[in-house]
């Protein structure tokens, strides 16, 4: 139905293929093999990083040092990156329509059962109309697998959905859910499988696929009925 679109690291450790650290000082290039071992090599022609006839012994501790320069360099950079990981630094929030806050009043709130297998619980009743069949509506919305990962969200986009409810654009328990909505209200919808996604979903990268018929979790914010407003006008 619906699907959305982090970088990976530039600095992958522990990569089996070759990649060249492309720091250059007084000709030398080293190349990073198989993660952690570091080969270098220079890119003056004639002239070995490890001996050096051009200049005889002067040219060959000019090389030497550059050499432990940069091995120093390198290793200063692995060393960096495990600390940066070993912080264990928080994940980046995403944005969502019930905060912790609501998580709490949600476990007081009666569970609705229709006669399709949907369930949902009312975070906010709305106060204005509920959306015809067949009206467009414009919705934000965030869809989570059951342990709470979010698989796509309206919010990270920075606009509402819009589409036509009870035509069949979105899965059908999203149709049916916010059928019985108020405009200006949020809902959260247990979708099972077959009101979901029957073949499964894959979803942009980094976010969790959802598998063939399994439930998934919705929340809902009813945000406005354009065609009906325009009526009311």
């Amino acid at each position: 139905m619906m699907a959305s679109s982090p970088s990976p690291s530039p600095l992958l450790l522990g990569s089996s293929s070759s990649k060249t650290l492309h720091i250059h000082s007084h000709g030398i290039s080293c190349d990073k093999i198989r993660g952690l071992f570091v080969r270098c090599s220079s890119l003056r022609p004639g002239v070995r990083a490890s001996r050096t006839s051009v200049r005889g012994d002067e040219m060959n501790l000019v090389s030497r040092r550059d050499l432990i320069g940069l091995v120093l360099g390198v290793s200063t950079l692995i060393l960096d990156s495990f600390d940066a990981k070993g912080a264990g630094l928080p994940p980046e929030e995403k944005p969502r329509l019930c905060d912790d806050a609501c998580e709490k009043e949600l476990e007081n709130v009666p569970m609705v059962t229709t006669e399709s297998g949907l369930q949902y619980k009312d975070i906010k009743v709305g106060q204005g109309p509920s959306p015809p069949v067949g009206f467009q509506v414009a919705a934000n919305y965030v869809a989570m697998i059951p342990s709470g990962q979010i698989f796509d969200s309206s919010l990270e986009k920075g606009q509402p959905y819009i589409f036509r409810v009870g035509s069949g654009q979105v899965v059908k328990g999203l149709d049916e859910g916010i059928l019985t909505m108020k405009t200006g209200g949020k809902r959260r919808l247990y979708i099972p499988g077959p009101l979901a996604f029957p073949k499964g979903l894959v979803s942009a990268p980094g976010r969790p696929r959802v598998a063939p018929n399994s439930p998934v979790i919705f929340d809902v914010s009813l945000e406005y009925i354009p065609g009906l407003e325009a009526d009311e006008e």
